[in-house]
């Protein structure tokens, strides 16, 4: 029972993470669509904005979560911390380029996602990069149910 409200909560968090950086996507419109709502929907994202602000996370506080969900070592979660603040400035950088095609940005947030993820798998024991691999199944499972309700 631990282990499953570990791996809801820890995927919630992850699932944070990814809609985070595949949200302005969402709001960019399809090809061969007039492009006169862009600037509106690209503006909203950027740094500072009310929205952006309400969806900032702190990587210390991101990193120390992550930690107690995986059962890392102080040293580990240092070495995250980063790993995660740097990904938020990709992020953010991503989205603050406007001269990004929807399909560009998407692949853009999709790599700097998974370069997160690769590092931070890189500091993981083998059982920690199984409850982290389960956490991160978890999550795309969660996104698959809640896509057909939005839609």
């Amino acid at each position: 029972m631990r282990m499953r409200s570990i791996s809801l909560a820890l995927g919630a968090y992850l699932f944070t993470g990814l809609a985070m950086a595949q949200a302005p996507d969402q709001n960019q419109p399809q090809v061969g669509i007039a492009q006169q709502s862009a600037p509106a929907d690209q503006q909203s994202s950027q740094p500072g904005s009310p929205q952006e602000t309400r969806r900032a996370v702190d990587p210390a506080k991101a990193a120390k979560h992550l930690g107690k969900q995986l059962g890392l070592t102080q040293d580990q979660v240092a070495q995250i911390q980063p790993i995660i603040a740097d990904r938020q400035q990709q992020i953010q950088s991503i989205r603050a380029d406007q001269s990004l095609a929807p399909r560009d940005r998407r692949m853009k947030m999709r790599n700097a996602m998974m370069d997160s993820r690769n590092k931070i798998e890189a500091l993981l024991t083998d059982p920690q990069k199984q409850q982290y691999e389960q956490m991160l199944a978890n999550r795309r499972g969660q996104r698959q149910q809640q896509e057909p309700q939005a839609q």
